[in-house]
C-alpha cells in the first residue's frame, strides 16, 4: 500500500514536472515574441515580412513556443525570381522592294492560245522566282463574225473565251512550278493594242474585255490560284494607232462601264509627246485619268522618258492630280542592246525630278516584253 502510493506520488510529480517544463518554454515563447527581435540582414530590406502576432502563428509553433525571430527569418528569405514571360515579337515586316533589288518579269507578245504553250510558259516564269506584272499581249481587237476577240501575232483569230483558258493554262503553271511555300504572286494582264481595231464596235469591244478578265479572277479563285496570280487587264495604247483618238477612247468607255474594278495597265507610248498627235487631255484619259486605268509607259531611250515627265507635270499642275504610274516596260533583246528595266526606271525617275518635285512616284516594277517561242 506504502509502495503503491508512493508510485502514484513518484508519477504525479513527474506530471508536473513536465508540466512547469512545458508552461517555463511557453514562458520563453512569449517572452521571445515581447522582446524586439534583431532584424535578419536581408529582413529590414524586403517589404514581404511584417510584424506577426503569436495568435497568427500556426497551432503547431504556439504549441512549442517557438520564437518570432525564425519566423521571421524564414520569410525574410530571398524568393527566387520568377522569370518574366517572353513578350509576343512583332512580325517581320515586309521587305520593300527597290529598283536596285526588283528582278524584271517577262512579258509576251502571244502567237498562240494553246494551253500547253501557256503552260510552259507560266511554269518558266515560276522557274525565274520572280513576281510583279506579267502582260500577255494577244494582239489588235478583232471580230469574226460571231464572238470578240483578237488577231494574235501569228495571224491566227483568237475568241475571247479561248483567250481567257489559254490565260488560266499560264496560271496553272506558275503555280505548279513555284518552290513549296513561296510567297511570290504575279498580276496576270489580259493584253492588247488599239491599233486599227477590226470590230464593229470599239465600245463592246472594251465592255467584253473587261468581264473576260473578271471571268478569269473567278477560275482563278475556283482553281485555288488566288494567292499567287490576279487577273487584271492592258492595252498598248500608242496615238499614231488612232489619230483621231474615237476608237482608243471608246474601248476605254466600254471598259469602264463593265464595272469589273480591274486594273487596265496602259503600256504603250506617247508618238512625240503632248500635243503631237493627242492633246494632254486626251492622253492623260488612258494613261490616268479614267478609273482603273494605271501607266506601265514603254521606256526605251530617254527621249520617252521625257515625254512621260511632262505628262506627269501637266497631270499635277493643270488637272491637280498624279499621274498614276505601275512601273515600266521596256524592250530589250540580245540583238537590239535595248535599255535595261533598271535603267529604263532610273531613267524615268531623273526625268520626272527634273521636271518638278514629286509630280509622280514610280514603283519598282520591272517588265520586258517580247516575242513569245
Amino acid at each position: 500500500m506504502l509502495c503503491e502510493t508512493h508510485k502514484d506520488m513518484l508519477f504525479k510529480g513527474a506530471i508536473r514536472t513536465l508540466a512547469l517544463g512545458g508552461v517555463a518554454l511557453l514562458g520563453l515563447g512569449l517572452a521571445g515574441a515581447r522582446a524586439p527581435a534583431r532584424p535578419a540582414p536581408q529582413a529590414a530590406a524586403s517589404p514581404a515580412v511584417g510584424h506577426v502576432q503569436v495568435a497568427h502563428l500556426p497551432a503547431v509553433y504556439r504549441a512549442v513556443g517557438v520564437s518570432l525571430r525564425h519566423v521571421r527569418a524564414q520569410k525574410a528569405k530571398p524568393q527566387p525570381k520568377q522569370k518574366p514571360k517572353a513578350q509576343p515579337q512583332p512580325k517581320r515586316l515586309a521587305r520593300r522592294v527597290s529598283a536596285a533589288s526588283a528582278r524584271a518579269t517577262v512579258s509576251l507578245y502571244e502567237h498562240t492560245t494553246k494551253r500547253s504553250s501557256l503552260r510552259k510558259q507560266g511554269c518558266s516564269a515560276a522557274k525565274r522566282g520572280v513576281g510583279g506584272i506579267v502582260i500577255l499581249d494577244f494582239g489588235q481587237p478583232a471580230y469574226n463574225g460571231h464572238t470578240y476577240g483578237t488577231n494574235l501575232f501569228s495571224g491566227a483569230f483568237a475568241g475571247n473565251a479561248k483567250i481567257t483558258g489559254a490565260m488560266l493554262a499560264y496560271a496553272v503553271g506558275y503555280r505548279r512550278c513555284l518552290p513549296r511555300g513561296s510567297a511570290l504572286s504575279i498580276s496576270l494582264a489580259r493584253g492588247t493594242s488599239n491599233y486599227h481595231p477590226q470590230v464593229p464596235s470599239a465600245y463592246q469591244a472594251g465592255r467584253r474585255w473587261a468581264r473576260e478578265v473578271h471571268t478569269l479572277e473567278r477560275l482563278l479563285a475556283k482553281h485555288r490560284l488566288s494567292d499567287h496570280v490576279t487577273s487584271a487587264a492592258a492595252d498598248d495604247v500608242e496615238p499614231a494607232w488612232d489619230r483621231m483618238f474615237h476608237r482608243t477612247r471608246d474601248f476605254f468607255r466600254g471598259y469602264k462601264d463593265a464595272h469589273t474594278g480591274h486594273v487596265l495597265y496602259n503600256f504603250g507610248s506617247l508618238d512625240g509627246g503632248v500635243g503631237s498627235v493627242w492633246n494632254a487631255r486626251q492622253i492623260f484619259y488612258v494613261a490616268s485619268g479614267m478609273k482603273y486605268v494605271a501607266a506601265i509607259p514603254e521606256i526605251y531611250n530617254h527621249a520617252m522618258a521625257k515625254q512621260w515627265a511632262e505628262l506627269a507635270h501637266i497631270a499635277k499642275h493643270r488637272y491637280h492630280r498624279p499621274l498614276k504610274f505601275a512601273g515600266v516596260m521596256t524592250q530589250r533583246t540580245s540583238r537590239n542592246r535595248g535599255m535595261t528595266p533598271r535603267d529604263a526606271h532610273k531613267t524615268l525617275v531623273r526625268a520626272l525630278a527634273s521636271v518638278g518635285s514629286k509630280v509622280a512616284d514610280v514603283p519598282p516594277t520591272l517588265t520586258n516584253i517580247r516575242q513569245a517561242e
